[in-house]
């Protein structure tokens, strides 16, 4: 199991890029933030998830559905920010 700061390291990853860009990074993309290989990042991504907060993967894949508050696929709850609306509520 990865240690508890870096859990919060890679949660605060993930929700700056969501928060940034509107949709959540991929896990290669945790790897190069670390310095560390695609193997970790995905192990990070999944050790961060099964955490029990509200956050989970697509069904079968190593992709970001939903990272509370936001989901990475449209949903009827949008979310505007000084009139930018690039983002999607759970």
């Amino acid at each position: 199991m990865t240690d508890k700061q870096q859990l919060d390291r890679t949660y605060h990853y993930i929700m700056k890029t969501f928060t940034d860009r509107g949709n959540a990074p991929h896990y290669t993309e945790i790897a190069k933030e670390f310095g560390v290989k695609p193997d970790e990042g995905k192990k990070l991504l999944h050790d961060l998830m099964n955490t029990g907060m509200a956050m989970w993967l697509y069904p079968g894949t190593d992709l970001i559905a939903s990272f509370a508050p936001f989901n990475n696929q449209p949903t009827q709850y949008r979310i505007t920010v000084d009139g930018q609306q690039k983002w999607f509520a759970q």
